[in-house]
């Protein structure tokens, strides 16, 4: 199994700034997969402000809004550091997705979570936990919701380390900080 490690963090937790660190931390080449989806020009920005932020220089982005784990086994190496960032907007982008290839989220988490297994090198996930907030007031969104945990559930299962980011600072869930 690859070196796993998922991230958890509410919005401007410093979940993808501590991510982007433990990848930086170690020599090697460093592979950013993003899996946003560029709609508006906010959205843009938002994107390129990202990339200035970046922890250190040198990465190299792969974007993938859907075959997550396609663009895992394609750039997982044991020479690398892969930092995915990040499956809630994976998992949007797949319900998005609701009559296309993409459309059995279920499915497609499950092989996610399978190649897991297979993988070289080091990965860092970084997701949302979302869970912590009021009941959504629609379906569409307890949906969005109750994929997220389960998906954040079957990784944190699986990998040897979760590391949940609160106002910027790390704490150990599963396993030792690295």
């Amino acid at each position: 199994m690859a070196d796993v490690t998922l991230v958890l963090g509410g919005a401007r937790s410093g979940k993808s700034r501590y991510a982007e660190g433990l990848v930086c931390a170690r020599p090697g080449r460093r592979i950013y997969v993003a899996t946003a989806r560029v709609w508006d020009e906010e959205m843009a920005e938002r994107v390129a402000q990202h990339r200035r932020d970046r922890a250190c220089a040198g990465w190299e982005t792969v974007e993938e809004p859907l075959d997550l784990t396609g663009a895992l086994r394609r750039h997982a190496a044991a020479d690398a550091g892969v930092l995915v960032d990040c499956l809630t907007l994976w998992l949007t982008n797949l319900m998005m997705e609701e009559s296309g290839p993409h459309a059995d989220v279920e499915a497609r988490v499950a092989g996610l979570v399978a190649a897991l297994d297979d993988l070289p090198g080091r990965i860092v996930l970084v997701s949302n936990e979302v869970g912590l907030g009021i009941v959504p007031d629609n379906a569409l969104a307890r949906r969005f919701r109750d994929q997220a945990g389960r998906l954040h559930q079957a990784i944190a299962a699986r990998v040897p380390r979760v590391v949940l980011t609160v106002a910027g600072l790390p704490l150990a869930v599963k396993g030792e900080l690295p």
